[in-house]
C-alpha cells in the first residue's frame, strides 16, 4: 500500500521551514537558502541536475532515500512558483527548468484551476483546486502502489500533518536561526497524533531525525 512521506524538509533551529519575505528573488524567503546547506555538496543534489561528483556520506544516504519508491509528488503552489492569485500569463513551468527532478506526476494545491503542464523526463504537474485530500487521492492513484512524496512547502505538509496522513517525515534541523518565516511544527502535537522518533543521525552542519507513525 502506498506510504505518503516527507524526506529532506530542512527547519532552523526555531523552526522555520522558509524565511520571510519569499519572493522570485528570495524562494525560500531571506536566509532560507541556508536551511539547505547540508545537501548542495551531496551526489544525489548534483545528479538531479545533471552534475558529476558529490559526496557521498550520511547526507547523501539520507537524500537519496528520499527518492526510493517515489511514483507521485505533492507541492503546495508557493513551492511551485512565486505568484499569487489568478495564474498570470507568464508562461512559468517551475523553478527546474525544461527537465525536473521529479520525473512522475506532481500535484500542485492551488485555488486558481490552470491546466496540466508536462514537461521533459516524464514530469507532469497537475493543479489541484479541490483540496488535500482529493490531491491526495489522485497522487495514490497516479503511483501505482508507489509511495507518495510531499515536497512542501511548511504549509502544505502541516495540513496533511494535522490530518495524521504523513506515515514519515524525515527533518532535517540545521543550524541557523531565521527569526520569523513559515513554521512547521508550531501548535502541532506529534506524539498526540501518533509519531515517534524512528531514526535520527548527527553531522556537524545539521542533524536528521525520521518521525514514523506509531
Amino acid at each position: 500500500m502506498s506510504k505518503l512521506r516527507v524526506h529532506g524538509f530542512a527547519i532552523s533551529l526555531d523552526g522555520y521551514g522558509a524565511g520571510p519575505d519569499q519572493s522570485l528573488e528570495n524562494p525560500l524567503g531571506i536566509g532560507g537558502m541556508g536551511l539547505h546547506e547540508w545537501v548542495l555538496a551531496t551526489r544525489t543534489f548534483r545528479a538531479m541536475f545533471g552534475q558529476e561528483g558529490g559526496s557521498t556520506g550520511v547526507d547523501d544516504k539520507f537524500a537519496g532515500r528520499g527518492f526510493e519508491n517515489i511514483g507521485a509528488w505533492i507541492m503546495g503552489r508557493n513551492m511551485f512558483a512565486p505568484s499569487r492569485g489568478d495564474w498570470p500569463d507568464d508562461g512559468w513551468k517551475g523553478w527546474w527548468g525544461e527537465n525536473p527532478p521529479y520525473h512522475c506526476p506532481v500535484f500542485v494545491l492551488t485555488h486558481h484551476p490552470r491546466a496540466s503542464i508536462t514537461m521533459d523526463g516524464g514530469t507532469t504537474f497537475h493543479f489541484v483546486t479541490d483540496g488535500i485530500h482529493a490531491a491526495l487521492e489522485r497522487a495514490v492513484e497516479a503511483a501505482s502502489g508507489k509511495d507518495i512524496r510531499v515536497g512542501g512547502g511548511a504549509a502544505t505538509i502541516r495540513q496533511y500533518l494535522q490530518e495524521g496522513l504523513v506515515d514519515e517525515m524525515h527533518l532535517v534541523v540545521s543550524p541557523v536561526l531565521l527569526g520569523s518565516g513559515e513554521p512547521l511544527l508550531a501548535g502541532i502535537d506529534l506524539l498526540k497524533l501518533g509519531y515517534k522518533r524512528s531514526e535520527y543521525a548527527t553531522i556537524p552542519n545539521a542533524m536528521h531525525v525520521v518521525l514514523s507513525k506509531c
